[in-house]
């Protein structure tokens, strides 16, 4: 099952400083139709880290949009579930 929320938000920073929740959940980054990385976390802080370049493979990729789902209790077994079904490309493969 993909993402609760669907709606594709441009990866800049005013917009994730602007509408990304301060909330612990699981969050995918994507270009032109490709799912870059799915991670897990504080939504907001982690993506604010890709805007800043803490994971130079997933700045190469310069990822263009963004989704998130915030959870209830630890993301973990959700962020398996889209890393399984989503297969992004500069996460390891799991299984």
């Amino acid at each position: 099952m993909p993402f609760v929320q669907q709606e594709p938000r441009l990866f800049t920073r005013s917009n994730v400083e602007a509408i990304a929740p301060n909330q612990i959940g699981v969050y995918g980054l994507y270009r032109q139709g490709v799912w870059v990385y799915v991670g897990k976390g504080d939504i907001r802080q982690r993506l604010l880290d890709h805007l800043n370049g803490d994971n130079p493979l997933i700045a190469r990729k310069s990822p263009t949009y963004w989704v998130d789902e915030v959870t209830n209790g630890d993301p973990s077994y959700r962020e398996r579930q889209l890393i399984t079904e989503l297969q992004p490309i500069c996460n390891k493969r799991i299984g």
